[in-house]
């Protein structure tokens, strides 16, 4: 994108923006019949949130009509709202302008008898814009409300000339399931650092199989930025990657809520100042988070007795530092306040809290974030966070029980965890599909123990790497793989537990331990 990378070094995320938007011109854009980020109903643009926070949209381009039996929706994706027991948002693309999208919604397959308007968002980006062509894409988002919980719905997304419930698009029809509105078992799974490619591919294939009530996406999702540093002169990205991803993962989050939290890769500079202007399009998640505006991928979601907290950590992370600071530290606050309330309520047991950058891992490729340390590893502490889930470094690697920087207890494979009286417990789970990073310890997993007495490594600080001896990498595995977590409540004043479990893309069990909590 012809920045010098001696000056892209020192430029923000919103630098970079600026930029890009100055050297593709208005009249380039209009040459090109461009589309920006903006709310489209019916072909119309209208207001809302997504819509202000982008760039001034231009017209679409005329086109001819196109019969829209003959344009099928793919991508399916699911995530909740802020009330995952009453609250859906289906979101898809379309590969061209349709007219009058919509999700129908039913008990049976048979009687999708409710029909809802959806919202289409266009993304434009030009031709020259790192390697993408010319392309316009279009995501189309439903937001389900006043459903019942511990319920499963059918449900079919159309357009004109496209209907779910006529009989030739039947076989389109698909279900989801809200959260109940009592404690009861269930599954998650979660990874990071996917991308596109046959090994995503087939962890995906292992998702399903889980039964997951959701899943937890940490950071890196599907790499249309290959590096990941959120310059203009990342010359690689290309906005048609999406498409590929979208359809990989069609599979699992059509029926399976996908909630993501936003990594290095996913700051992509074209789209607006804070690089999430993209994401915005194509993903519709809870706003509930402190500030939409620059962190649109911070949220939180109860799922019976689990309370689920997504966080950014491109805003205190000192290893990259294109969006460092933009929250101006509401992020922290607002962490806080969520910890307090989830630790006060009866009803919650399991603190779960997911992100990107890794508190604690040892990897030779980016090892542990200095920030994440410094901000909220202290609150995770002092609220006692029973577990985190990062991505960044692609591999599997989960920690012994750390409190204040030491290992208070350790954790065999397993072993079971009490965070209210031990310490918390990190797992590094980026093995979800791109190339895999190295250790420098030996590797040390379920059947291949090889336990040792530390570990060097380093943590990225705001002066730069500080190398560092290490005693708490417990597991070590370098392959593909996934989380798996199983939630069970248990009755008043008897323990629940969360059994964490890492699974290969073989379908074999590198690791697992228990974290147990006595219930309220």
């Amino acid at each position: 994108m012809g920045v010098p990378e001696q000056l892209a070094e020192r430029m923000s995320m919103a630098e970079q923006h600026e930029y890009l938007r100055a050297k593709f011109s208005r009249r380039t854009m209009i040459r090109g019949g461009a589309v920006t980020l903006g709310a489209v109903t019916g072909g119309a643009f209208v207001t809302g949130a997504t819509a202000q926070a982008a760039v001034p949209a231009q017209p679409l381009p005329r086109t001819e009509t196109v019969d829209g039996s003959l344009v099928a929706p793919f991508g399916r994706h699911l995530a909740f709202g802020n009330d995952p027991a009453t609250e859906i948002t289906v979101s898809w693309q379309v590969p061209l302008p349709v007219k009058k999208p919509f999700v129908r919604i039913g008990t049976h397959a048979s009687h999708l008898s409710v029909k809802i308007d959806a919202e289409v968002r266009t993304l434009y980006t030009p031709a020259g814009v790192g390697a993408s062509g010319d392309h316009t894409q279009y995501y189309v988002h439903a937001k389900l409300t006043h459903l019942k919980p511990g319920r499963t719905y059918f449900y079919g997304v159309g357009h004109n000339g496209f209907d779910p419930a006529s009989p030739q698009f039947a076989g389109t029809v698909g279900t989801f399931t809200t959260a109940p509105a009592h404690k009861a078992p269930f599954t998650f799974t979660a990874f990071g650092d996917e991308g596109v490619g046959y090994h995503g591919l087939a962890n995906n294939s292992l998702l399903l199989g889980q039964n997951p009530a959701f899943h937890l996406h940490a950071g890196d999702i599907a790499y249309a930025d290959p590096a990941g540093a959120g310059k203009t002169a990342d010359t690689g990205f290309d906005s048609r990657v999406w498409d590929q991803f979208l359809a990989q993962t069609e599979s699992v989050a059509k029926s399976v809520p996908w909630m993501p939290a936003y990594g290095n890769h996913d700051m992509e500079a074209w789209y607006s100042p804070n690089g999430y202007g993209g994401e915005e399009a194509r993903w519709n998640l809870p706003d509930n988070g402190p500030d939409r505006k620059n962190l649109p991928g911070v949220y939180s979601f109860v799922y019976g007795n689990t309370a689920v907290i997504s966080l950014d950590a491109n805003d205190i992370s000192f290893e990259i530092p294109a969006n460092l600071g933009i929250s101006g530290g509401t992020q922290t606050t607002w962490l806080e306040a969520q910890l307090k309330k989830y630790r006060a309520s009866k009803d919650i047991d399991f603190v779960v809290v997911f992100f990107h950058h890794c508190a604690y891992c040892t990897s030779t490729a980016h090892a542990s974030e200095g920030g994440v340390r410094q901000e909220w590893v202290p609150l995770f502490e002092k609220y006692t966070v029973d577990l985190v889930i990062n991505g960044h470094n692609h591999q599997y690697e989960r920690t012994d029980v750390i409190k204040a920087g030491a290992v208070t207890k350790k954790l065999p494979i397993g072993g079971t965890a009490y965070p209210e009286t031990e310490g918390v417990v990190y797992v590094t789970a980026g093995a979800a599909g791109r190339s895999l990073y190295a250790f420098t310890a030996p590797l040390s997993y379920e059947g291949h123990e090889n336990e040792v007495e530390s570990v060097a490594s380093f943590v990225n600080t705001r002066s730069g790497k500080q190398n560092e001896t290490v005693t708490w990498s417990r597991v070590r595995y370098l392959d593909y793989s996934f989380l798996r977590v199983d939630v069970t409540p248990a009755a008043k004043g008897r323990t629940a537990t969360l059994t964490v479990r890492g699974i290969a893309e073989t379908g074999a069990q590198v690791d697992h331990f228990t974290v147990a909590r006595k219930a309220k």
